[in-house]
C-alpha cells in the first residue's frame, strides 16, 4: 500500500476548517457571553445551542468572487 502524504493541508483539510469554524460560532454565540454555575450548566447549553444551531442551518454563503485581493 502506498502512503498518502497529509501535510500542509492536504487529505481533507476543508473537514478541520469546518470544525474551526463551528466552535468559533460556538464561543462567538453562546461560551464568550455566557455565565455558567457549574460544568454540568454549560454542558447543557451547548446542548441546546447545538440543536438550535442544527435546525436551523443553512450552507455557508461564500462571497469571494475569484479576483484579485487589493492591498490596503
Amino acid at each position: 500500500m502506498a502512503r498518502r502524504d497529509c501535510g500542509a493541508g492536504g487529505c481533507g483539510a476543508r473537514w478541520p476548517s469546518q470544525v474551526e469554524l463551528f466552535f468559533s460560532i460556538l464561543e462567538r454565540r453562546l461560551i464568550r457571553r455566557g455565565e455558567f454555575t457549574s460544568v454540568e450548566c454549560l454542558a447543557e447549553r451547548i446542548i441546546a445551542f447545538i440543536n438550535d444551531y442544527n435546525r436551523r442551518a443553512k450552507p455557508f454563503r461564500w462571497t469571494y468572487d475569484d479576483r484579485p485581493l487589493m492591498a490596503a
